[in-house]
């Protein structure tokens, strides 16, 4: 089993001014292969920062990551990323962009192709492969970008905001294809959002960060994930537990808001 486990990582940043910006400290998480991971929490948190040290774009000041034991100290193809834009190559074709990955690991084309055209039908793009990504939709677009990470068969896929930009259907839609490649493939996922209620519908584990420094607030384990997979996202909001556990977050989120303009405004 290959667990992804965040030993006391903490991330300091130091200013050009002297000063120095405490952005994570002592965050310790163990994620079993398989799990579905959601951070959420207030501006300034370190949701992205921790997703970056993920990934190995940025190395810890303090503590370790580790994955099937093996520590990650820089980017590696088990490690796979989908950014909020979808970050495609629009010079190239869906299906080349798909390909990509596999293309520089050197397989063979029909080897490749049988991926590519696997992955854009599970995705709903198999009509689509052809087309320029500057042609598609968001959307469609975040839906090619998912298709590429997973081309490269990771074991971990770190989702950073991955559906912000997008408007409230097609990012209802995309929750649940999320859910479903979830389930298909056994990917363990993390994924930063904003939104309580997508942390709520993604995440068998959510966890609230909290800021200055970014800390784990609080966990929650939850059902609706496993809810989502077979049915309606909107009849899974309307579970009371659903509600209940969302109000309570957003108070949670809400003080400590005000707590942080109360330090600014002390300043």
């Amino acid at each position: 089993m290959s667990n992804l486990v965040i030993d006391r990582l903490s991330m300091r940043f130091d200013l050009p001014n002297g000063t120095a910006v405490q952005a994570l400290k002592d965050v310790s998480i163990d994620l079993k292969q398989g799990e579905l991971l959601s951070v959420l929490g207030p501006s300034g948190c370190g949701k992205t920062t921790l997703l970056n040290i993920a990934a190995g774009f940025l190395a810890p000041t303090d503590g370790t990551i580790s994955l099937g034991g093996k520590r990650v100290t820089g980017p590696g193809a088990e490690r796979g990323m989908v950014f909020q834009q979808g970050a495609l190559f629009e010079w190239m074709s869906v299906r080349e962009n798909v390909g990509f990955g596999p293309r520089m690991k050197g397989m063979p084309k029909a080897e490749k192709a049988g991926i590519v055209d696997h992955l854009l039908d599970v995705v709903g793009l198999g009509d689509f492969k052809e087309k320029a990504v500057y042609e598609l939709s968001g959307g469609m677009q975040q839906r090619v970008a998912l298709a590429r990470c997973l081309a490269n068969d990771p074991e971990v896929i770190l989702m950073d905001e991955p559906l912000g930009a997008l408007d409230a259907l097609t990012r209802e839609k995309m929750q649940g294809l999320v859910l479903k490649l979830w389930k298909e493939t056994g990917k363990t996922i993390i994924l930063i959002t904003h939104s309580v209620e997508e942390a709520l519908l993604l995440g068998e584990r959510l966890l609230v960060m909290a800021p200055r420094p970014g800390r784990i607030h609080k966990e929650y384990r939850l059902p609706f994930a496993e809810m989502g997979v077979g049915q309606d996202l909107r009849e899974v909001k309307k579970h009371p537990d659903f509600a209940k556990t969302r109000e309570e977050i957003l108070g949670m989120i809400w003080d400590m808001e005000e707590e942080i303009m109360g330090r600014q405004e002390g300043a």
